[in-house]
C-alpha cells in the first residue's frame, strides 16, 4: 500500500459549496491530488475541546454551525460514515504519544469538515473520524500531534487538518456585508504573511514555522485567534521528518482572504 501524503486546506466559509470560486473548484480537485484513501482522519479548527479528543460516532449527523446563510445549506448532508475501529487506533497512537487523548461518541460533522469533504469526495463514500484541536494549545502541540498519527499513511489513511491560513473575519465581514473597501496595507500583510509560510515550508525550517507568532510577518493581522491555523501544523507533523510541501492551491477572496492548501509528502 503506497504511504499517503497528507493535506492542509483552507475551507472556506459554509457557502463554498455553492459559490462559484476558485477555492471551491480547486477543493473539487482534491481527490484527483491523492491515491483513493480507505478512510480519512480530519482535524478541524471548528472542534474545539480541551486536549485532544477522537470521534467514535459509526453514523456523524449534520452541524449546522452558521447563521444567516444560505437556506439551501441547512438541507445539505453528508452522509459519509464514521469508523469506529479507525477511532480506537487513533485513540491508541495519540495515548502512546502521550497526549491523553478523550473519546467521544456522539458528533456530527461540522462545515470544516463536511463542506470540504462534500466538494472534494462527493461521494460520501470513505470513513471519516474526526478528531479536535485544543484552542489552547501552541503550534509545536499540534505539530506533535500530527506526528503521532503519521503511522496512519501507512495504512493508506489521508490525515487532513482543515483551518484557514488567514482568518480575520472582523476584516472580511466589514467588506462582505458593509460594502468597505478591502485596504491595500491589510491586502499586502496577507500576502507577505501567506508568502512568508510557502517560503518557510519549501525550506522545511520547522523551527521557524513553529515559532510562526514571532517569526511571520503581521500575525495578529492574520490570525487575531489561532484556532484556524492550527490544523497546519497538525498536517505538517502528520507527514513525517522534513517532508516536501507543496502549495496546490493560493486563490484570495475579497482581495485579502486567502484559501491556501498544502500537499504534504
Amino acid at each position: 500500500m503506497a504511504t499517503m501524503p497528507t493535506l492542509f486546506i483552507s475551507h472556506g466559509g459554509p457557502s463554498i459549496v455553492i459559490s462559484d470560486t476558485p477555492a471551491r473548484h480547486y477543493l473539487e480537485t482534491v481527490s484527483s491530488l491523492v491515491p483513493r484513501p480507505k478512510a480519512i482522519v480530519i482535524v478541524s479548527a471548528h472542534f474545539e475541546t480541551h486536549g485532544v479528543t477522537v470521534v467514535t460516532d459509526p453514523k456523524p449527523e449534520m452541524i449546522y454551525d452558521f447563521r444567516g446563510f444560505a437556506p439551501e445549506l441547512y438541507e445539505m448532508v453528508y452522509s459519509a460514515p464514521g469508523e469506529p475501529a479507525l477511532a480506537e487506533r487513533v485513540l491508541e497512537l495519540l495515548e502512546k504519544a502521550g497526549l491523553s487523548p478523550s473519546r467521544l461518541g456522539k458528533r456530527g460533522y461540522d462545515h470544516g469538515t463536511w463542506t470540504p469533504m462534500k466538494l472534494a469526495f462527493p461521494e460520501a463514500d470513505i470513513p471519516i473520524v474526526q478528531v479536535s484541536i485544543d484552542p489552547a494549545r501552541d503550534a509545536c502541540w499540534h505539530y506533535a500531534l500530527g506526528r503521532a498519527l503519521a503511522p496512519l499513511r501507512e495504512e493508506g489513511v489521508l490525515l487532513v487538518g482543515s483551518g484557514h491560513v488567514t482568518h480575520n473575519l472582523r476584516a472580511y465581514f466589514s467588506v462582505l456585508r458593509q460594502g468597505a473597501e478591502v485596504d491595500p496595507a491589510l491586502a499586502g500583510k496577507v500576502t507577505a504573511f501567506t508568502d512568508w509560510f510557502a517560503e518557510r515550508f519549501a525550506a522545511s525550517d520547522l523551527r521557524a514555522l513553529l515559532d510562526w507568532k514571532n517569526s511571520a510577518p503581521f500575525p495578529a493581522d492574520n490570525h487575531p485567534t489561532d484556532e484556524h491555523l492550527m490544523p497546519i501544523f497538525f498536517a505538517y507533523g502528520a507527514a513525517g521528518e522534513q517532508p516536501k510541501a507543496e502549495r496546490v492551491h493560493n486563490s484570495v477572496d475579497n482581495g485579502f482572504f486567502a484559501n491556501d492548501s498544502y500537499l504534504f509528502r
